[in-house]
């Protein structure tokens, strides 16, 4: 998507330890119109899948999936990264590393709210190593709910999370796709 790349070449900086910053417009202070035509395009993606139910993790990718829910007229779920009292204990959970973080967590969903009646489209800011999207898949299967796809804002194609989830019969949508960044050479989009 030529306006996420431009948006991303204007605004976004490299950082050590190989991280992408969008922060002023994707993932911290939030471009409204820009995640809104992500969100269409996303539907303009998947709009033949029968979705019924959006899935994301908290807390980059709720932007996205709301927005792009407002296209498909349903609900937006996010897997928690902590459990807390008002989750209830009937859950599903899978376990995840973060890139950006560094650290391995699980991620909660309780069960009444995904089942095997959904159409899921998982929904993410960023795909680098595949372990967000992997958690959310594994959380999906766990409930015998269909994932249809899955939309990511930016993959970092070079880092093989994409082709990871791809390998497992998932169909990605990347709007951006990095082929190679570095603060010598910028970004380079496939």
């Amino acid at each position: 998507m030529e306006l996420l790349e431009r948006t991303i070449s204007n605004e976004g900086k490299i950082l050590d330890g190989d991280i992408l910053k969008v922060d002023g417009f994707l993932n911290h202070r939030m471009d409204v119109d820009l995640l809104c035509k992500l969100g269409e395009e996303f539907y303009r993606l998947f709009a033949d899948c029968g979705v019924n139910k959006i899935l994301t993790i908290e807390a980059s990718g709720i932007g996205i999936a709301c927005l792009t829910a407002q296209f498909f007229h349903c609900p937006v779920l996010f897997a928690k990264k902590s459990k807390s009292s008002n989750v209830g204990s009937d859950l599903l959970v899978s376990r995840l590393h973060s890139y950006t973080h560094n650290s391995d967590h699980d991620v909660i969903v309780s069960k009444r709210y995904l089942d095997e009646k959904d159409c899921v489209l998982i929904i993410d800011d960023f795909l680098a190593n595949g372990s967000a999207l992997n958690a959310l898949i594994d959380l999906c299967g766990q409930a015998g709910a269909t994932v249809v796809g899955a939309g990511v804002a930016i993959e970092k194609a070079y880092q093989g999370g994409g082709d990871l989830i791809r390998s497992m019969g998932v169909r990605v949508e990347a709007l951006a796709r990095v082929a190679s960044m570095s603060v010598a050479d910028g970004i380079r989009f496939c």
